[in-house]
């Protein structure tokens, strides 16, 4: 398990240094910010990698994805999900508006998480249909892979519970380089957390993953038209 989370992180790694490479170079698809290599090696370098690596991870331990998506009542686990975020959004927004309201108010400059930004200045449909599609299944799958279904089940392993629960929440705000998030996102962590040890698996904490991403995604695409 160490060295898929090895693997994974180096892969994050080298992909944002040969994406920074290429753009200073001038490379097709790699001029802009919202090129389409930039993009790709943006969103597949981590949570691409995490699927990819995981799958074979799994496939060289006779485990199928079924059993690390746990509890097989998907409706228990929607409803779960649906619960959870209903109870969680307003508060995990409202975080949100102060957070951007304190920072300001302090002269932080403010800026959009890199996903908001692509959504919002993305002109190609073809790019703002991978977008969606990776807003709404590569990353939650991905992401719940890594910081709940390896990260926190180590941590728990080791006998680091409340590292688990509170340094691996951490880590995933921290990993999304966006201060006015942070806490947000952390909550969000927490909540995906809870989700992943009241149903022993995976696919409560993806579909909640999924669908708060969704409800961002709304939200962005009304303001944007």
């Amino acid at each position: 398990m160490l060295s898929l989370i090895g693997g994974i992180v180096a892969a994050f790694f080298f992909g944002n240094v040969a994406a920074g490479i290429l753009h200073q170079a001038g490379t097709p698809g790699f001029k802009s910010e919202d090129g389409l290599g930039m993009v790709l090696l943006a969103t597949l370098s981590f949570q691409g990698t995490a699927i990819l690596l995981g799958t074979i991870f799994l496939k060289t331990h006779d485990t199928p994805w079924r059993e690390v998506f746990g509890e097989t009542n998907w409706k228990r686990c929607l409803g779960l999900a649906a619960l959870a975020l209903v109870v969680s959004v307003p508060v995990i927004w409202g975080l949100n508006c102060g957070s951007q309201y304190l920072l300001d108010k302090l002269g932080w400059k403010l800026v959009d998480e890199r996903a908001v930004e692509l959504v919002m200045g993305a002109k190609s449909p073809w790019l703002m249909a991978y977008l969606i599609i990776f807003a709404v299944v590569l990353a939650p799958l991905g992401e719940e892979f890594f910081f709940r279904g390896l990260l926190f089940s180590l941590a728990k392993r080791y006998g680091w519970p409340k590292l688990g629960w509170f340094g691996v929440s951490f880590l995933f705000a921290a990993v999304h380089l966006n201060l006015p998030t942070f806490l947000p996102l952390f909550l969000l962590a927490l909540v995906l957390t809870w989700l992943y040890e009241k149903t022993e698996g995976l696919l409560a904490p993806v579909m909640a993953h999924s669908l708060f991403n969704l409800a961002n995604l709304v939200v962005l695409l009304w303001q944007k038209h």
